[in-house]
């Protein structure tokens, strides 16, 4: 993969992530809970007029919608998690969550539509740090770095 594009911020992330499933009427989001369900919401806020999915790890029974409520966006009742885009949540990759490469082809292989694209979200480049990014056939990484300050 090459680098196509730049952006600064969140909401240069987010903008990005929305012209990549401009087209899709519904985006399954796979990573840890706890880690990456948090940025599932923020992502499912975005495109908060389609629906959006969130499955744990690769736990495709325990998918549930995300949807808009007066809370903002939360995990609700069960869903189906067959989706033409597929987001995969860079938290996947890390080694402490023990989350198998071969499983996360197999989901893919029975949650994603024939033509449909994988989408890799993550920060600090976890997918190719991971080496994934040579092993799954991504649409396109979305990668994002995290940098800070504090003052006192």
């Amino acid at each position: 993969m090459r680098e196509v594009m730049k952006f600064k911020g969140l909401n240069g992330n987010f903008t990005a992530f929305k012209k990549e499933v401009e087209h899709a009427d519904k985006v399954t989001f796979v990573g840890i809970p706890g880690v990456c369900s948090p940025f599932a919401e923020l992502f499912a806020y975005v495109i908060r007029d389609r629906e959006s999915v969130f499955v744990p790890k690769t736990d495709v029974g325990s998918a549930c919608k995300i949807e808009r409520t007066p809370l903002g966006m939360q995990f609700t009742e069960e869903a189906d998690p067959n989706s033409n885009v597929v987001a995969l949540l860079g938290g996947l990759s890390m080694p402490q969550y023990d989350v198998k490469l071969e499983d996360v082809q197999k989901m893919l292989k029975n949650i994603l539509k024939p033509d449909g694209k994988i989408i890799g979200l993550c920060y600090m480049g976890m997918f190719e740090k991971a080496g994934w990014d040579e092993k799954i056939d991504f649409h396109c990484i979305i990668n994002g770095a995290l940098n800070g300050e504090i003052y006192k």
